[in-house]
């Protein structure tokens, strides 16, 4: 005879089974635009500083070493941000840690829209960068943990699109604002959110998953219940029975060891591979563009502009595709064939050596395309290779790898060009990073298609 459940596991094993039998509903898209929103302008914020450091560089008269220092602050607290939030967010909650970072995000745009000196304006940057590096893996486990697994992929990669595209629609903005209002009145604008984070915490409610994890079994009961009522009202009508409950373990305390335990070790070695990779290919391309079209190519500044929309517009394009494809074809897959066809454009790149403009754009676009979509998948990917306990937490150390190839990729792509003055070595190098990217997705990848939270990682 099989030995009955203890209380809270037998709970956390009924709250995680009435989660997965819930149709998608119009409760789940509303929430799911809620978060959208918030995440859609941190992404906007994110390159503010890119777009806003020429008029800023001319009022403030910034040095070389000063303009750097307001290009590099906001993502040195980004990587920090995404190193504290995973931990805080597995021990207060998903929801107040988003809410929290949106609001201060909010704040530090309003700080540096008064700021007149460079000093004030970087240590609100600092401090924005911390909520935005904290706001996006937070974010991501949390809509991962209110999604069942029949199609939790599009669920999931439809809410990260909206992250590209908040990068996109900050690009545009800046193109109209600055020039009729100036750069003070962007910064204004991406305060505005900041009311969303009351939205957050009164619209939103925690993830019922993690309040059991946390042995808060009466709370995630109650918030159950509410999701429940709140899905018959949207659909109109009674919830199909539950499937029969997966084992689930006992709740405890995340640690980082966590990550590099059993199972998890081999997991975690796969994604850190991947976030670096991805991330180092990503930036290593998009940074360098405008400044290759004007000084390799000769262009003006308006023409390299809009011939390096062509790579955000294709990367845009690879997100909703990645978003519509990955529930059939699998993250495995996705990933794998993503990065193959991310390192083919650069190893043409490298042959051809990139010898005019249209030829630069036509491939790095392609480039772009694959990955994009390798990079917003690793958002749905992460969660779901991690238990509830430390979900967050993986997350956030994904991040963390993300923003160290961010750092990374543009550094070494003008080391390598200032060092041999040829753009084929620059693409040999990301060619042959993103083959290992590849290889090791192929080998070493575990799916996770169709399957349960709860049976990944019980």
């Amino acid at each position: 005879m099989t030995e009955a459940a203890p209380p809270d596991l037998a709970a956390r094993q009924d709250i995680a089974a009435r989660l997965e039998r819930l149709p998608l509903s119009r409760w789940h898209v509303t929430v799911r635009l809620v978060i959208g929103v918030v995440t859609f302008f941190e992404a906007f914020d994110q390159l503010l500083i890119a777009y806003t450091l020429p008029e800023i560089t001319r009022e403030w008269g910034l040095t070389s070493a000063g303009a750097t220092s307001a290009l590099t602050t906001g993502s040195v607290g980004m990587l920090l941000g995404a190193l504290i939030s995973g931990r805080l967010a597995d021990r207060i909650g998903r929801v107040r840690v988003i809410a929290v970072c949106v609001a201060v995000t909010a704040l530090g745009s309003v700080g540096m829209a008064l700021c007149t000196s460079l000093a004030p304006f970087l240590v609100l940057r600092f401090v924005q960068g911390l909520a935005i590096g904290g706001e996006v893996p937070t974010a991501a486990s949390y809509i991962s943990e209110l999604s069942g697994a029949r199609r939790r992929g599009r669920f999931v990669l439809v809410y990260e699109v909206v992250f590209p595209a908040g990068l996109a629609v900050g690009a545009l903005a800046s193109a109209w604002i600055i020039p009729h209002w100036g750069w003070r009145a962007l910064f204004a604008l991406a305060a505005v959110p900041g009311v969303v984070a009351v939205l957050v915490q009164r619209r939103v409610p925690e993830s019922p998953r993690w309040l059991a994890a946390c042995g808060r079994t009466a709370d995630a009961v109650r918030t159950l219940e509410r999701i429940e009522t709140e899905v018959r009202r949207s659909t109109g009508r009674d919830l199909p029975e539950p499937a029969p409950a997966r084992p689930v373990t006992g709740g405890r305390t995340s640690t980082l060891g966590d990550l590099f335990t059993g199972r998890y070790r081999r997991r975690t070695a796969v994604l850190w591979t991947l976030w670096f990779v991805g991330y180092l290919a990503n930036y290593g391309i998009t940074s360098w563009l405008p400044t290759l079209y004007t000084r390799t190519y000769g262009m003006s500044t308006s023409a390299s502009l809009w011939y390096s929309t062509a790579a955000s517009v294709a990367g845009l394009v690879g997100c909703v595709l990645a978003a519509f494809t990955v529930d059939r074809f699998g993250r495995r897959v996705v990933l794998a064939v993503g990065l193959a066809a991310t390192t083919a454009p650069m190893f043409v790149l490298a042959a051809l050596g990139a010898t005019s403009a249209p030829q630069l754009a036509v491939w790095s676009a392609l480039a772009a395309l694959f990955n994009f979509a390798v990079n917003i998948s690793l958002y749905l990917y992460t969660p779901e290779l991690y238990p509830t306990r430390s979900r967050a937490l993986g997350c956030s150390m994904g991040g963390v790898l993300n923003r160290l190839g961010l750092i990374t990729g543009p550094v070494l792509v003008g080391a390598l060009h200032a060092a041999t003055g040829d753009l084929s070595a620059v693409f040999l190098a990301l060619g042959g990073i993103t083959l290992v990217g590849t290889v090791v997705t192929a080998l070493f990848a575990e799916e996770t298609k169709g399957r349960t939270l709860e049976e990944l990682s019980p």
